[in-house]
């Protein structure tokens, strides 16, 4: 498939993954603020768990910024004309492992460190 083609397919979908991974960000901010002490409300095993919550919350937003990060590194190859070949033999990048991941900069047999 041309790389023109290439974007055309995939860019829509990754625009619209980035500002779903936007929005969740900020609707799930409350969650990641830091749990404020409170004994006289929260018992201490409440507080507990609202702390592992803050931390699952934190840990999910460092994935999904990792995820950001990946689509727009996807955005500037697509500038660049690097888009649809793998960064570390060049090669063209399979149409179904795009169609899975269209963010993916290695081709199969480099990610799996032939």
């Amino acid at each position: 498939m041309a790389e023109d083609a290439l974007i055309a397919r995939f860019r829509p979908l990754l625009e619209a993954e980035l500002a779903g991974l936007r929005a969740q960000s900020e609707t799930t901010a409350g969650d990641r603020a830091p749990v404020a002490l409170d004994q006289q409300s929260v018992g201490r095993l409440s507080r507990m768990d609202a702390m592992q919550a803050q931390a699952m919350a934190q840990a999910t937003e460092k994935r999904r910024h990792q995820r950001m990060a990946q689509i727009e590194a996807a955005f500037r190859r697509m500038e660049a004309g690097d888009y649809g070949f793998c960064g570390t033999c060049g090669e063209a990048i399979a149409g179904k492992r795009l169609a899975a991941d269209p963010a993916a900069h290695l081709c199969v047999g480099c990610s799996k460190g032939r």
